[in-house]
């Protein structure tokens, strides 16, 4: 299992780029979750044991999933696998 966490800068809050990561992480079975972040970035925390579907994940998040995202900077680096069943998005507690 290999497992990387991301953040992401760019225009990627407010266009659909986390549906859009989720769409893309479905449809390579990759596990994990993405959040917007208060500063406007987006992290990313995916695994898979399918290492060129990761790949094709990571390259496809770098090069945005959405066409009204834009990503300006990217981020990466390893991290221990966690007990992810699935992918989710995480929404930004309302108060």
């Amino acid at each position: 299992m290999q497992a990387y966490q991301m953040t992401v800068n760019g225009l990627v809050q407010g266009v659909g780029f986390r549906y859009m990561t989720l769409i893309l992480a479905n449809e390579l079975k990759i596990k994990g979750k993405v959040q917007n972040m208060p500063d406007g970035s987006v992290y990313i925390e995916a695994q898979s044991d399918d290492t060129d579907a990761l790949s094709r994940f990571i390259e496809g998040i770098k090069n945005s999933p959405t066409p009204a995202g834009r990503v300006d900077s990217f981020s990466i680096a390893s991290m221990q696998p966690k007990s992810y069943t699935r992918f989710n998005v995480v929404y930004a507690d309302k108060g």
